[in-house]
């Protein structure tokens, strides 16, 4: 009853969550065993399912989903799937949970989420703790002077790391993951191409140079513990790029060396004082901006978290600062914090 009035208390509705998931990359008997599991768990409402499609990445089945306005949003699938909901979830301000199926699963790795876990993945989503994190937003213009916009949660990559994601043999890939990067890394090395660019860094004057490899990330950290952009920090509202320019002398074996050591340089007190007195090889380049914006002589190919998107000619690069909400474990945000 309702105090005096007689009448019966209203109930408050209960939670329910959405799912978006691709089921070429996730089993759906147990996709849907694990969700219904957590549901009765929580006492939530049964969830709303959004498959993707050949004809759909996931950005279609994720706007579906965000319309249905739920309490949570389930992505169950691939980076590129992921990618693609991320561009319909940014600014929704409904939390993300992540059930990752993909070889490099580098957002996942970021914020400590379980990784080839699939009942792990759905409890955390349900019953782990909201972080704010960035997104970044790419603008890509084409020669035709086109433009299209995207999101991306790790990287964007222009030369070497585009032709890597444009050119691995996917099956080689799915079998014995990043070493399957190799080839083509070897081969670009080895050609050594490289091309003429013009960027800008915020409202910084433009700076015109000659690179091999640019890459603006949110995150620092590539599979097998090596460490890219030393300052990316996936909440702060920047983000990090870094330009290869290895010359036609001993550039490589430089930025080798420094990408080797990198993750020791700056993840520990001592590392940082050495790395604050070395001097840092002229063949890499760090920066760090809320927005690159960069123009190149002739167009060249981009990637978005291991996704190509062809030739561009412009692109500007920016930040949405906690742009999404990602559902993590507690232990994780304690971790976060601590750092």
């Amino acid at each position: 009853m309702n105090g005096d009035s007689g009448e019966p208390a209203e109930e408050s509705p209960r939670r329910r969550a959405a799912v978006v998931v691709n089921p070429a990359k996730v089993s759906l008997e147990t996709l849907r065993a694990a969700v219904a599991r957590e549901e009765a768990l929580a006492g939530w409402s049964a969830s709303e399912w959004f498959e993707t499609s050949a004809s759909d990445d996931g950005r279609s089945a994720a706007e579906d989903a965000v319309r249905s306005a739920p309490d949570l949003i389930v992505v169950a699938g691939g980076d590129g799937t992921l990618r693609a909901a991320a561009e319909a979830l940014i600014g929704s301000g409904i939390p993300l949970g992540l059930v990752p199926s993909g070889t490099g699963n580098l957002f996942a790795r970021e914020l400590s989420l379980p990784l080839n876990d699939l009942t792990a993945s759905i409890a955390t989503a349900f019953r782990g703790v909201d972080r704010p994190v960035d997104a970044g937003i790419a603008i890509l213009e084409r020669a035709d002077g086109r433009e299209s916009q995207h999101a991306f949660l790790v990287m964007a990559g222009i030369g070497l790391d585009a032709h890597m994601a444009g050119h691995t043999n996917e099956r080689l890939k799915k079998r014995i993951g990043w070493l399957a990067y190799s080839d083509p890394i070897a081969r670009s090395i080895f050609s050594n191409r490289q091309f003429d660019l013009r960027y800008r860094l915020d409202e910084r004057p433009e700076v015109a140079t000659r690179a091999h490899t640019v890459i603006v990330g949110n995150s620092g950290m590539l599979t097998g513990g090596l460490l890219l952009l030393p300052g990316a920090v996936i909440d702060d509202g920047l983000l990090d790029a870094v330009i290869f320019r290895p010359g036609r002398g001993s550039g490589w074996t430089n930025i080798g060396y420094r990408l080797a050591f990198n993750r020791m340089l700056h993840r520990t007190r001592f590392g940082r004082v050495v790395a604050s007195l070395t001097p840092t090889p002229r063949a890499i380049r760090w920066a760090q901006a809320s927005e690159m914006r960069v123009r190149f002589a002739d167009a060249q190919e981009i990637q978005l978290d291991g996704d190509t998107h062809g030739p561009i000619s412009a692109a500007s690069l920016s930040v949405k600062h906690h742009g999404l909400i990602v559902r993590v474990p507690r232990r994780a945000l304690r971790s976060s914090a601590a750092r």
